[in-house]
Parts: structure tokens; sequence; C-alpha cells
């Protein structure tokens, strides 16, 4: 019998499935909030507030960053602000024997999220500083920046504090917050903006009015008395200054104000980094203060930029002498004691100079003196003015700026910006940002005659045009953006995430 075969078919391979890539989730940002007493655009009396609100921009931009910034909510911010705050909300913040209303508000500008912490009996006032409660305001305004991160729901990352003003924050962080929870892993930084304001109060005041105890005095005693600066660097993981020389300086007794002992036994958690300038805020190409626009590849609007200057100064109009200007608080550490000790043999060369600011009122008044006696060389404006400065940096060819001692200085950076090219001490920022024959003239002995020396230099290369125009454009294309300084807070940031 015939047997039936089957005829046998290959089994079909199974379909293959096809698995699609998993997009990579985005990196949460890392939190940071800046704690410091005034900001760029709201309200400012130097160039701590031009950090704040140009490094916070820069560090938002990234995308990497959540960043946030708190304040006092001052009565002189100006209007136009104010109006477009959101009120979030209130709460009352404890301190020592104290139980204070604190409001919040909040605005979002370029990315960042602005705090205002508003308390009318500390901070309805004219001006931020100077007042004889200043400690107990900014104790208060420290105490609340801890206090409003459980009602907002934000613990950063990162503690960003500014000069002795914020140092409190630093301070309670590590001492009355440092067993709540969620407190545990914020990071603080403190940064140094000039370490002659250190926040120095008697001890007397240490448990009633910055509510700290016995268990924690020895963090913020130093030379029998309260050092809030000090406290701050003792308590922070890492504390930086505004240059990387400023960082060097400040171990020498010569800059640290008496705490060179405490900067050197802390050494090893300091940096220093370089601020920038807002290089779209000053340009020459853009900025509506100037009487006629220029660019670094074409400089023949800055004539126009000098004769108008001479015009609205009431000097002489003459294209080839040079103006050498000042733009400077007026005061014995920026150098004025050089100044005045050559100015009368400068003043015999053929020269102009023009100087703008105020301070101690024997500066003011000498200088007013000597453009009575030269007023056909020399022009006095004992004011601020915003508008002015703008003015002065485009119409001028020179920039002086003989520091005693500068933790970073922007008028040099400015001044740079505009083709007007900087003669600075070699010191702090000066020492970092302008290099000889690169974009500027230095000199480095802190002595008026060899400031006179280059001085004499300099006006003496600006009569051969070819080279001091590849001179101005090298200082004008030079980049100090905020983009370096922030690539450099970011790696800090990072490695203080590490562990």
């Amino acid at each position: 019998m015939a047997t039936k075969t089957t005829k046998k078919t290959a089994a079909k391979p199974a379909a293959k499935k096809t698995v699609k890539p998993v997009a990579a989730a985005p990196a949460e940002k890392k939190k940071i909030l800046f704690v410091a007493s005034e900001s760029t655009p709201f309200i400012a009396t130097g160039g701590l507030a031009e950090v704040i609100g140009s490094l916070s921009k820069a560090l938002a931009a990234t995308g990497r960053f959540d960043v946030r910034v708190v304040i006092p909510l001052f009565s002189d911010i100006k209007k136009e602000y104010r109006d477009q705050f959101n009120y979030l909300g209130n709460l009352y913040v404890h301190l020592a024997w104290r139980n204070q209303y604190c409001g919040i508000f909040e605005y979002v500008k370029d990315g960042v999220t602005f705090y205002f912490i508003d308390n009318e009996f500390y901070f309805k006032r004219p001006g931020c500083y100077g007042y004889y409660d200043d400690g107990e305001r900014f104790a208060f305004f420290s105490r609340s920046v801890l206090e409003i991160m459980p009602f907002l729901n934000f613990y950063p990352d990162v503690m960003h504090c500014h000069d002795w003003q914020a140092a409190l924050a630093a301070i309670y962080l590590k001492t009355n917050y440092c067993f709540r929870e969620e407190y545990q892993y914020i990071r603080a930084l403190f940064t140094i903006h000039n370490i002659e304001y250190q926040g120095q109060y008697s001890l007397d005041l240490l448990g009633d009015l910055f509510d700290i105890y016995g268990s924690y005095q020895y963090l913020v005693e130093y030379n029998n008395c309260i050092n809030l600066m000090k406290g701050a660097i003792e308590c922070c993981e890492r504390f930086s200054t505004v240059s990387p020389r400023y960082a060097q300086e400040i171990k020498d007794a010569y800059y640290a104000h008496g705490l060179d002992p405490i900067i050197r036994k802390n050494e090893f958690k300091l940096t220093g980094i370089l601020n920038g300038i807002d290089d779209v805020g000053y340009s020459c190409e853009h900025d509506t203060h100037l009487y006629a626009n220029f660019t670094p590849d074409d400089f023949s609007n800055k004539a126009v930029c000098k004769k108008k200057l001479q015009e609205l100064l009431n000097l002489p109009e003459k294209p080839d002498t040079p103006i050498i200007s000042m733009v400077s608080r007026l005061v014995s550490h920026k150098g004025l004691d050089l100044v005045t000790a050559v100015i009368e043999d400068l003043l015999q060369d053929d020269v102009q100079i023009v100087i703008l600011g105020t301070g101690d009122s024997h500066f003011e008044g000498y200088f007013r003196d000597l453009a009575n006696r030269y007023p056909q060389k020399l022009s006095a404006n004992i004011v601020f003015n915003g508008d002015l400065s703008r003015k002065i940096y485009s119409g001028s060819d020179i920039f002086l700026m003989p520091s005693k001692s500068e933790p970073c200085g922007l008028s040099q950076m400015i001044a740079c910006r505009y083709g007007t090219v900087p003669i600075v001490r070699e010191t702090g920022g000066l020492y970092d940002s302008i290099k000889p024959l690169q974009n500027g003239y230095t000199f480095s002995n802190y002595n008026a005659h060899d400031m006179l020396y280059v001085i004499r230099e300099a006006c003496a290369a600006y009569k051969n045009k070819e080279e001091w125009s590849k001179l101005m454009y090298r200082a004008a294309t030079t980049d100090f953006s905020w983009s370096h300084s922030a690539k450099d807070y970011e790696a800090l940031y990072l490695d203080m995430l590490k562990n």
C-alpha cells in the first residue's frame, strides 16, 4: 500500500520588530539661586548689579540652568517694572524676637525669574544702603531667602550669595537650617565683589539682632567683633572673587583689609573668575546715547563723537589733541592721589582731560579748582550722569584708570568697546583684562611718575594714526562678553555638585 507523502513547506521567518530608539530624556536643569542686594535693570548702585543682571541672563541662555534671583523690593526700583510684578503671597519671617511680614513678588525677564522681598519697614527708603540698621535689614532679607523656599517649592542646587549683604544667607543655611532635610543638599557659593566691605558689628548683637547663638559664634567672630563676610567664607562650600588676580591679591594683607588669614586658611576653596560686561548694551555700533555710531572696522564717526564732546564741555575743538578721560568715583583707592600729584605737569602737554564722577569732597574741590584754572584743557563734571559717561567713553582717545586696588573693574572694558584705549595699573581685574599694546597700556608700580611716563608714551603713539587705529581695533574687538565668565561659573557649579 502506497504511503501518502505530505509536502512540507518551510516555516516563514517571524517578522522582525522594528525597535525605535528611545529618545534620551533631556538632562534636568540645575537650579541656581542668586542672592544679592541689587540687580540690573531694576536697581543699581555699582558693578554688583551689572554682574547679577548680566550673569544670570547669560547662564539662563545656555538652557542648562533654571536661574532665579532674589533681591529686596527697594522703593527706588523703577515704577515701570514694579507695575508688572506679580504678587505671589506672603509669610512671616522669624528673626530672634521679631516676627516680620515678608511679601513675595515675581517677575520674569530674559529667561530669569526674579523674586522681590517686600517689607516696607526695612526697604521703603531712598537708596539701598547707609542706614543705621543695615545689619538688621539684611539679616531679615537673608532669613527671608531661606523661608520662601518651601513657599515657592524651589530648593536650589547652588545658592550663590554676593557680598556681605547676602552673607547671612550662606551662614543661616549651614547653621539654623542645616538640620532640615530639604536644605541639606543645597551648596553655597559666596562671591566677594569688594573685600573692603565686610559687614562688621559688635558681638553683643549676635543673638538679639542676627539670631546666631553660642555654638555658632565662632563662625562669625573675628577680631572681637561679628564679621559676616568671614562667616560666609567659613560656611560656604566655595567662595570666589571677580577676577583671578584679585583672588591671589586678597591673600595679602595689603589688599585684604584684615581678612588675609581667613582667606589663606580657606584658599583651597577659592576661585577667581573675571567679570564680563553687557556687550550689547555697550556697543559703539548701536548705543543710542552716542552723537554718532561707528564700528571697529570704521572709526570715522568717532571723530564726530569727539568734536561734539568738546563742544558740549566747552573745550577747544582740536581733532589731533588726545582727550584723556576718567569716569570714576573720586576716592583715593581709585588712584586719584597719583593723578593729583602729576596732573599739572601733564596739562603742560598737548592734551585735554575730562573727568566725570563724585566722591570725596577733597577731590571734588580740587578738580573744580583745576578746571577753573585750566578751562581750555580740563573739564571737571562732578556729577553721576549715565548719558554723559557714554558720550565721554565714545569721544575720548585714552581712558585712565590707575587704581590702587580694583577687584575687577568695568570701566576699562567699556572704554575698549568704544575704541578708547585704556591706561591701567596692573592690579586685580585691570591686570587680567588689559594687556600692554594688545588692547591698552599698563604700569605696575603705584607711582605717579611711572603713570605719567606711560601716559606720555601713549600720547606719543597717538600721533601715529595708522598704528593707533590698529590698537583701537584690538581694544574694541576684545571679547569681554559674559559668555566666557558664564562657562567658568558653569564649571564651578558642576564641580561643587559632583559629590
